[in-house]
């Protein structure tokens, strides 16, 4: 892609999410999100292959479903309550909204299009569907969050921390994996944004603190699937412990980052007397705890004096290996000031 035209398609999707968080009007949020659909689709389908347009396809199809469910339930709730305000929801539009909200971001059970346009991108379009695309959808479902049907949202949320866990397991590609992962976190999120908002934005940042450098050291090796994962200890010893102690706080294991706001949902969810729904989180959790595990486990299984018969299919690049190599120590410990950013 020219510099130009890579610069006036970042400029949209960056002014797209920029309009969205921004807004206090449905139509302008709407705006937003058109916008960025529209900016990213060229990032996504820049591969001269078949793979990556059908990848394109399939995100607009659902992003344009997703946006007209959108402006049917705000165009609704406009004329059923003369604003257009995004605070001042009735009861019907919070139920149309949702569903459209969870289609953005890929949420169950409007996740079967995540997956697909994953494993038809880079890794760094990948890294931008998970991370920057999700800001605009989770900044509306903030702020909608007072009205908001809780038992809709806890049920969705119930749904994609097990769609995102069943799914994963089975996977041998990494972009497929880490879809079904980023469903399994956005169940956390949504369950708790009907009950503690702020707790909700701290675990999405920090998954995509977590995740960030994650996908930055897979562009560096050139890893795709689990295979080549197993030639990553004999070439940078490195780089394949911290991706272990990435995947390892994404999975929510003590003492690292990612068990914080597990923590601190189920514990707003048990003062909620939500017993039951916190434990049934908790157990689906053990999920996607194996698919990551599996993955450490071949990340060191070759770890001296093992050796392993796979062939190396890439080298480091040290421009990647910077950028990765300045989010790490925030992915990984910022737990120390956990406490500071909640009181």
């Amino acid at each position: 892609m020219p510099p130009l035209a890579l610069s006036m398609v970042m400029l949209g999707i960056i002014l797209g999410t920029l309009m969205v968080t921004s807004a206090n009007h449905w139509l302008t949020a709407w705006l937003g999100l058109e916008l960025n659909m529209i900016s990213i689709i060229p990032v996504i389908a820049k591969q001269k292959h078949l793979r990556s347009t059908e990848s394109a396809t399939k995100y607009f199809l659902t992003q344009a479903i997703a946006s007209a469910l959108m402006l049917f339930s705000s165009t609704l709730n406009a004329w059923q309550t003369g604003s257009w305000d995004i605070t001042q929801l009735n009861e019907v539009t919070s139920i149309l909204m949702i569903p459209a909200l969870a289609m953005k971001m890929g949420a169950a059970p409007a996740h079967f299009w995540l997956p697909e346009v994953l494993q038809g991108s880079t890794l760094t379009t990948t890294l931008l569907i998970t991370t920057w695309q999700k800001i605009a959808p989770i900044t509306l479902l903030y702020m909608m969050s007072n009205h908001a049907k809780s038992n809709i949202m806890l049920l969705i949320g119930l749904l994609s921390i097990l769609v995102g866990g069943w799914g994963g397991i089975n996977q041998t590609q990494l972009r497929k994996m880490m879809a079904y992962s980023s469903i399994a976190h956005l169940g956390w999120t949504i369950t708790a944004m009907s009950i503690t908002p702020n707790i909700a934005l701290l675990n999405i940042i920090i998954y995509m603190t977590m995740s960030t450098p994650f996908f930055l050291l897979l562009t560096t090796t050139s890893s795709k699937t689990l295979q080549t994962m197993t030639t990553c200890w004999l070439t940078s010893p490195t780089t394949a412990m911290v991706l272990t102690l990435l995947l390892l706080s994404m999975a929510g294991l003590p003492p690292l980052t990612g068990f914080t706001p597990k923590l601190l949902i189920l514990d707003s969810l048990v003062t909620h007397k939500l017993i039951i729904m916190a434990t049934t989180m908790a157990l689906l959790s053990l999920l996607s705890l194996v698919f990551y595990l599996r993955t450490t486990y071949l990340l060191t299984s070759t770890a001296p004096p093992t050796t392993t018969q796979s062939t190396m299919l890439w080298r480091l690049k040290p421009n990647h290996s910077q950028t990765a190599a300045t989010t790490i120590p925030i992915a990984l410990f910022n737990i120390t000031i956990l406490p500071a950013m909640l009181t």
